[in-house]
């Protein structure tokens, strides 16, 4: 745990109890404040309760009157659409608003950092698609050499959940744009931004205001090296930003999308073989096609971000190659279920954007292609085009035959996802690869995109069995 500090013997509200608010409310306790928690499920109370914590009814009139900061979940809106009626209470009374990420970032550094031999170091990881497996790549690598390393915030453990680093110890952090925004201190030692394309974008007013979340990571945070993918415009822009010219080997550009020359620090990947290079020379080289754990272009961005982010900490090429062929990659991230009869299943259902659909359909050839759900703004026009390797798709969810209908390929309506296995592991043939890429959320009939990889899962392997 990370005791937070700076609010001994005050009263701070904690508004939603899930994993993050509790664990927040343990790590204030631990630091010497007085937690007041809130959440507007009786059964998150109750469980609050039961370890000790008091409960408030935060929509109250005066409820703020004696709290020194609200501490609010990342799932809750702070700003647009529009506040949270709490939240509003807590603008209306001027008590400071912050998240976990925040508190961390203000109580992490501890007495005894500065006679370490190696200073624990903190690395943030953004951007719309690949910060799982960037985080969890990274994480890989620095085990593999006995590095001590967590990982937290949107995958692990909540961040004040984790033990207080050691010497040379690194800590690993996925932060989405809800976290970046509104946390007031971030101070990561390493910034990484993988790419950006449209998401979120009711909870920040458009693309700008979404892209505006994930810049405050490095504009505000100050970072000693900055990782940043330059596919984009907006990640060239934060580049140039962050950088005082072209020699600054403090930002290191990333990409998968072409060369990249000049004198300072570059990563990139072409055609499966990733590159490093500094001052214009070439100082590393590795064959990605090979590795099973990160097909497809868009593993190798994130396989170069992870790369980069070795680097800085001090790893050598050829250690950080043997680390990327042990990576056995992430549930529903392109994972590989079965192989079978010349038949490759693969569970991508974390492919809920059309960003990250297109790029798995672009990782592998002769798709059976699982897809459908609840479409998110904008529609799947995105999509056309960028089908090429697929041979059918198999529609799944509560509206199939409109998703169906807006498809350029040829689409048989399934539904269900035991009816969309059944019918693409029948017409699959040596070669195919049946792949759930959904492009759509999972809320029209799962609970959440794992619980969607899961019955896939499920259905491969009961057919297999």
């Amino acid at each position: 745990m990370i005791p937070v500090k700076g609010f001994e013997g005050a009263k701070v509200a904690v508004l939603g109890l899930g994993r993050s608010g509790l664990a927040t409310a343990r790590a204030l306790r631990e630091g010497g404040a007085e937690p007041i928690c809130w959440d507007d499920n009786p059964r998150a109370r109750d469980l609050a309760e039961a370890e000790g914590f008091a409960c408030r009814d935060l929509h109250k009139q005066g409820a703020f009157d004696d709290i020194a900061t609200l501490v609010t979940s990342p799932g809750i809106a702070h700003l647009y659409p529009a506040p949270n009626p709490v939240i509003r209470a807590a603008y209306e009374a001027g008590v400071p608003v912050d998240n976990d990420i925040g508190l961390f970032f203000a109580s992490l550094p501890a007495q005894g950092w500065d006679v370490m031999d190696l200073p624990p170091k903190v690395v943030a990881i953004t951007g719309s698609n690949g910060k799982s497996t960037t985080v969890a790549l990274l994480h890989h690598i620095l085990e593999s050499v006995g590095r001590d390393s967590q990982m937290a915030g949107n995958i692990g453990r909540g961040v004040l959940d984790i033990d207080p680093p050691g010497n040379g110890g690194v800590v690993v952090l996925e932060l989405s744009s809800y976290q970046t925004e509104l946390a007031r201190a971030l101070t990561p030692d390493l910034a990484v931004l993988t790419n950006l394309s449209p998401d979120h974008l009711d909870r920040h007013a458009g693309l700008g205001g979404y892209f505006a979340a994930k810049r405050r990571l490095f504009a505000e945070g100050g970072p000693d090296r900055a990782i940043i993918g330059v596919d984009e415009d907006e990640g060239m822009f934060l580049a140039g930003q962050m950088s005082q010219g072209a020699v600054d080997d403090r930002v290191i550009r990333i990409s998968t999308t072409r060369k990249l020359t000049g004198p300072g620090w570059q990563v990139f990947a072409r055609k499966g073989f990733l590159s490093e290079y500094r001052k214009g020379r070439q100082v590393g080289s590795i064959d990605l096609r090979q590795m099973t754990g990160l097909p497809g272009a868009h593993n190798h961005q994130n396989a170069c971000a992870a790369y980069a982010a070795a680097r800085v900490l001090g790893l050598a090429p050829r250690v950080i190659e043997g680390a990327l062929a042990s990576y056995p990659g992430l549930p529903h991230r392109s994972q590989t279920v079965a192989e079978v009869a010349g038949v490759r299943y693969v569970n991508d259902s974390k492919a809920t954007n059309l960003d990250s659909a297109i790029k798995a359909l672009s990782a592998f050839k002769n798709i059976r292609w699982i897809c459908g759900g609840l479409e998110k703004e904008g529609g799947i026009n995105a999509l056309a085009g960028q089908t090429g390797n697929v041979r059918k798709a198999y529609v799944i969810g509560r509206e199939a035959s409109g998703f169906a209908m807006q498809l350029d390929v040829e689409a048989e309506v399934c539904t269900t996802m035991e009816t969309a296995v059944e019918r693409a592991m029948q017409e699959a043939e040596d070669g195919d690869v049946v792949l759930l890429a959904p492009a759509a959320a999972s809320f029209d009939q799962y609970d959440n995109f794992e619980q969607r990889g899961d019955d896939f899962i499920a259905e491969v392997r009961a057919r297999l069995s």
